[in-house]
């Protein structure tokens, strides 16, 4: 396995409700371990998430870490965001 630490922000007026997630470079989700995976950010706040990838037996691995804001019901504004960055991880034996 191998460990990424990410920091999801905030930039908003308002508090928003997050979820992390996990892909391959073909956007199917992985199994990874996500800490926490779902949480609210206050407005202009951001927290660490710890995420913790397979290799799946493979020496090397390639995922995209999506932050996701999900839109709170009964909002004026719906808009779901995802930013999503590239990891890559190599296996030293």
């Amino acid at each position: 396995v191998f460990a990424v630490r990410i920091f999801p922000a905030n930039p908003y007026d308002r508090k928003i409700r997050v979820e992390i997630h996990v892909y391959d470079q073909d956007f199917q989700p992985v199994d990874a371990r996500i800490s926490p995976n779902v949480f609210q950010l206050a407005s202009q706040a951001s927290r660490s998430v710890l995420v913790v990838v397979p290799f799946d037996g493979a020496g090397e691995r390639k995922v995209r870490i999506c932050t996701e804001s999900i839109p709170f019901p009964n909002q004026q504004t719906q808009i779901r965001a995802q930013i999503c960055g590239k990891f890559f991880g190599r296996r030293k034996s």
